[in-house]
């Protein structure tokens, strides 16, 4: 076979920002931390591996591996935590008195309100802190809005369940 004939392959190289992809990593709320990471590989091997591999080498293209394994971690670590932190809310939302799931949802709300105002503030940064400024927000706005989401579905399932006139007392039938 003619080497001219083979596929050629463009080799990339990874840097710091490269693990800037996708969404940041979530912010977990204290009051459901211990539920959400219990399990959790949070990565924190991988990436003292690479912070040993760029403190020796002191460039990036030679901590490839690291970088590679460490944004695999993180991208399973996050998706994890996101399924997490909705099921959390989902399932406060179905056993919180519905007075507290509603201002569990009124603070959501505000907090949306809030990054909203904070993203449309950070439009006008120009550069590298622009972009990250507005990365990071609009991930937070993006998982903020899924958990206020998941809340709220758990609150309607909550009040279908619940039997009609409020009364739970046994109806006795002689027939």
């Amino acid at each position: 076979m003619d080497v001219d004939s083979q596929p050629t392959m463009e080799e990339t190289i990874l840097v710091g920002d490269d693990l800037m992809m996708g969404p940041p990593s979530p912010l977990i709320p204290p009051e459901i931390a211990s539920h959400v990471l219990e399990g959790v590989d949070l990565c924190d091997g991988i990436l003292r591996n690479l912070f040993l591999c760029l403190q020796i080498n002191d460039i990036e293209p030679f901590c490839q591996d690291e970088i590679a394994v460490y944004r695999q971690c993180a991208e399973k670590r996050d998706k994890e935590l996101r399924q997490r932190l909705q099921d959390s809310e989902h399932k406060l939302g179905l056993s919180m008195p519905l007075d507290e799931a509603k201002e569990r949802a009124a603070q959501l709300e505000s907090e949306v309100t809030s990054l909203e105002r904070r993203l449309i503030l950070a439009s006008g940064i120009e550069g590298m802190e622009g972009f990250r400024q507005r990365w990071s927000l609009h991930g937070r706005l993006t998982d903020t809005k899924r958990r206020l989401e998941s809340l709220k579905q758990g609150m309607e399932n909550k009040i279908k369940d619940e039997p009609v006139g409020g009364s739970t007392a046994k109806r006795w039938s002689f027939w």
